[in-house]
């Protein structure tokens, strides 16, 4: 039994992945050429499961460049990144309470928003904790 394959628009449908996308992440490596040439080509299962992963590590504030990293690293988890001159870098300032604020990298820091929000929460909590106590004190 021969395992199923699929068009570029069957890909496209079923990732959810816009056909011109999936050429560019062909073009630059981040997925295998698909089997055959021009209208005939077809792609496998294996394109599924790499596009998606792609489109996850996209979703979660990835540069194409840093997939590409991850991807050649064949891990699940991103390897550090050096720092480059110029280098542009996003980061969430999120205020805790007066004069707390926590700074986090999401390329880095591997953590959904659901578990920023929970850690924001417990590292709030623990402030006020402090605070309490510093209240008491005098």
């Amino acid at each position: 039994m021969s395992e199923k394959t699929f068009s570029l628009d069957e890909l496209s449908r079923l990732v959810n992945i816009d056909k011109r996308t999936i050429r560019y992440y062909i073009q630059i490596g981040l997925i295998a050429r698909p089997i055959g040439e021009t209208r005939a080509a077809r792609y496998d299962e294996t394109h599924v499961k790499s596009l998606l992963r792609v489109k996850n590590f996209r979703e979660a504030g990835l540069s194409l460049e840093r997939i590409a990293d991850v991807l050649s690293d064949r891990g699940d988890s991103p390897p550090p990144t050096r720092r480059r001159r110029g280098e542009i870098q996003t980061r969430s300032h999120i205020a805790v309470c007066s004069g707390v604020e926590i700074s986090i990298a999401p390329d880095e820091s591997e953590l959904t928003p659901e578990q920023v929000r929970e850690l924001i929460r417990q590292i709030a909590a623990l402030a006020e904790t402090f605070n309490k106590e510093n209240d008491n004190e005098q």
